[in-house]
């Protein structure tokens, strides 16, 4: 059972990520932003194909740390994919959801969210093709860490980056003027407008932030499973529960949320068989929304 434990702390710290970016644009948007899954997927291929560059500029040499599957191509290539997603969703603000702001329908941006989220998922499948990768091809040997449970480096890794970032941004929110900015603007954006914050620069963040948070889940999600896809439209529901379950609009409740979600997917596993664990985080997701809508965090961080 604890190896379960493990298993669904480690798909949660993927989920929470992916749902704090989610959270962040409800938050400062104040729409459920479908296209979040795909800015996840984009994330890992784009990760995937700076892999290949920065591995033909390596050589032969420095593509290991240690025990991990990976060196510093794929570290760069991170960073990489994180300001690339986090352009790619300023550029679907820029070109679509901004104009449709102005008409005040949240109605039509979430539609249009969906629609665009069709269209980035095929634009993956025609330049990367519908067939599964990976980083990297190297079988990791899981060790063991407690009596009874075992995970691999690369396991070890992603749930110590994840915990980093997530400390992160929590000093970036409550110490930098941006993220006090941003929290403002979560609360009341025409009275942040009025006491002089430049919402516009917030919004071009929160989008920077939620496609960069984006890109990591994914690469974190391709680093210990495989890159496909459709990874990201998978993970969409376990993030609506998650960022729900928080409390939309709260990183804090988004981060717990995807913890919880994970471990209760992993936990589901012995019980009704891998195949049906997503139908856990929607039965989560109804019970949520029926016992308490409004999450364990209110309605906002």
């Amino acid at each position: 059972m604890l190896q379960y434990v493990a298993d669904g702390l480690i798909q949660g710290s993927m989920i929470g990520l992916g749902a704090i970016g989610l959270t962040v644009v409800y938050a400062i948007l104040r729409f459920a932003n479908f296209t979040h899954g795909e800015l996840i997927s984009w994330g890992a291929y784009l990760s995937l194909t700076f892999v290949g560059v920065f591995a033909l500029a390596a050589g032969a040499g420095g593509h290991r740390f240690g025990p991990l599957s990976f060196g510093w191509p794929l570290a760069a290539a991170l960073v990489a994919a994180a300001v690339l997603t986090g352009g790619i969703g300023l550029l679907l603000d820029r070109a679509l959801f901004r104009s449709l702001r102005r008409h005040g329908a949240a109605i039509t941006l979430v539609i249009a969210s969906f629609g665009a989220s069709l269209a980035l998922r095929n634009l993956i499948v025609f330049v990367y093709g519908p067939r599964p990768d990976y980083y990297s091809r190297d079988i990791q040997i899981a060790i063991p860490v407690l009596d009874g449970v075992r995970v691999t480096p690369d396991q070890i890794f992603v749930l110590g980056l994840a915990a980093a970032l997530v400390l992160a941004l929590h000093l970036m929110l409550t110490r930098t003027t941006l993220g006090r900015s941003m929290r403002a603007t979560s609360e009341n954006p025409v009275l942040a407008r009025v006491t002089g914050i430049d919402v516009d620069r917030v919004v071009r963040w929160t989008w920077l932030i939620g496609g960069a948070l984006a890109a990591v889940s994914g690469t974190f999600l391709g680093l210990t499973v495989q890159i496909r896809p459709q990874m990201g439209f998978d993970l969409l529901l376990p993030l609506f529960a998650a960022a729900i379950l928080g409390g939309i609009g709260s990183i804090y409740g988004a981060i717990l949320g995807g913890l919880v979600i994970g471990l209760a997917e992993s936990l589901s596993v012995p019980l009704i068989g891998a195949e049906y664990r997503q139908a856990v985080a929607f039965l989560m997701l109804l019970a949520i929304l029926l016992v308490r809508p409004t999450g364990l965090f209110g309605d906002k961080a």
